[in-house]
């Protein structure tokens, strides 16, 4: 028994791991790299990493930027046509992580098993949407920027504008040109 607790806290401990996959977003400011929590959140990564995979937010936009708050992502092609997803996925904000700076969470409306495809950075540490605020649910952390943090800070930076439902647009579109499971 002692031998297996050793070989998977080794395992856990290895980059690229089962536990801990790796996605590159390159965007039209930079590259951010994010490690995906598989052990905390296994429904909300295998999700993601579907998305990834299938090229789901390859030239879509972060269409919400709150420079104070999180950069959101994942939902909308830079004509701001909504992309179609798949069925919503189970909440998972009862795992122990917390939507701390540089964080990466799904976004979902007020039904708390509501989340698809979209996802938000966090700039700053947001405990108030930690389960289980704001609404009794919580939002679901997932994983961590790894690299290209800076990137983040330059997106949360920009300016911002509103078109028609959206409101904190960037004025000057930041694309997510690909997303890709790296090692």
């Amino acid at each position: 028994m002692r031998r297996f607790s050793l070989l998977l806290a080794l395992l856990l401990a290895v980059p690229g791991c089962a536990w801990a996959q790796r996605v590159a977003l390159d965007t039209t400011m930079g590259t951010i790299v994010v490690e995906l929590d598989a052990k905390a959140a296994p429904k909300t990564t295998a999700n993601f990493l579907e998305y990834v995979k299938s090229g789901q937010y390859n030239n879509t936009l972060f269409h919400r930027v709150i420079g104070n708050f999180m950069i959101q992502g994942g939902g909308y092609t830079p004509d701001l046509v909504e992309k179609p997803t798949r069925a919503p996925i189970p909440l998972e904000s009862q795992n122990g992580l917390k939507n701390e700076r540089g964080t990466i969470s799904m976004a979902r409306r007020a039904d708390p098993n509501s989340a698809t495809s979209q996802f938000f950075i966090n700039v700053v540490d947001n405990p108030n949407l930690d389960y289980p605020k704001p609404d009794g649910h919580g939002y679901a952390v997932f994983g961590k920027v790894i690299e290209g943090m800076d990137v983040v800070d330059k997106i949360r930076a920009v300016e911002t504008t509103a078109s028609g439902p959206h409101h904190s647009l960037p004025a000057k579109p930041v694309v997510i040109k690909s997303a890709r499971v790296v090692k």
